[in-house]
């Protein structure tokens, strides 16, 4: 065999050959552009490049100013776009301060959804804070939930109450990690709920990378999987993307959508329960 068919053979052939990184950064603009936010792992099957490959072109076009990074994927803030992005989040005293009226009227649509529920799994958060208050009482159920606020105040008047082991998140009181992750994706519960801090025709977002897993775990892990958004995260982003609407599969908030997200609700076949804020008692 010659030096030069050996040096052929060992050329890469099919779509990993062939995708140039300007191309790969065309179709990544592409999909920012329709959808709002991208995954890495999305871009790479569609690609069929590696995850790390994908990494290095978003953070070349991060540095160009074309997109801002997320764990995981990234976020269209380019210009031309409105979409609010949150950074920081709030303290969770300041949080529960914030559209508490809406929050309750979620809490309290939410716990009518829970009945007859055996298992049932609460995100931490503070809507879903508000719905824990509303769940005690149920001598049949079974609680599970990655808040240590949750479940020290509900673990006198729920029948059982489970958290996974961990790292325990300061201020949130929110216990995450490999561990944690690990102990609940083994579970199946009944049904879950999502606590967000905003949401998009892309799907839903939340401030903290270190939640984030379970919140996926509750998704993935559950006969009906509902979030709890009050309309004042209506078309805002944050760093984090959690899952497109498709993946869960009943929305809680207190107003209807605007159009365009109330499109894209009904084409995921995400079910919108509007909450009454006239009576939340």
């Amino acid at each position: 065999m010659s030096a030069s068919t050996a040096d052929e053979e060992r050329k890469p052939t099919g779509p990993r050959a062939r995708m140039l990184p300007q191309l790969r950064h065309a179709h990544i603009l592409s999909a920012l552009a329709a959808q709002g936010a991208v995954q890495v792992s999305v871009i790479a099957q569609e690609l069929g490049v590696s995850d790390m490959t994908v990494r290095r072109d978003l953070m070349d076009l991060e540095t160009a100013g074309r997109l801002t990074r997320t764990f995981g994927g990234a976020l269209d803030t380019g210009a031309g776009r409105q979409t609010p992005v949150d950074r920081d989040e709030p303290h969770f005293e300041a949080r529960m301060k914030r559209q508490r009226e809406a929050k309750e009227a979620i809490a309290a649509a939410a716990a009518g959804l829970a009945r007859g529920y055996r298992t049932i799994a609460l995100d931490v958060g503070t809507t879903t804070h508000l719905l824990a208050h509303r769940l005690a009482g149920q001598p049949e159920a079974k609680l599970f939930t990655n808040s240590l606020r949750i479940a020290g105040e509900l673990a006198a008047d729920v029948a059982e109450v489970y958290v996974p082991g961990g790292r325990v998140r300061a201020g949130e009181l929110a216990i995450g990690g490999s561990a944690a992750v690990a102990q609940f994706q083994s579970l199946w519960f009944d049904i879950a709920f999502i606590g967000v801090s905003g949401i998009t025709p892309s799907g839903i977002f939340d401030y903290s990378f270190d939640d984030v897993e379970l919140k996926r775990i509750y998704l993935r892990r559950s006969g009906l999987s509902v979030v709890l958004c009050d309309a004042s995260k209506f078309g805002r982003m944050s760093l984090v993307h959690i899952a497109a609407l498709r993946e869960f599969n009943v929305l809680v908030t207190d107003a209807t959508p605007p159009p365009l997200l109330a499109a894209a609700l009904a084409e995921a076949g995400v079910r919108t329960e509007i909450a009454s804020t006239t009576d939340n008692s």
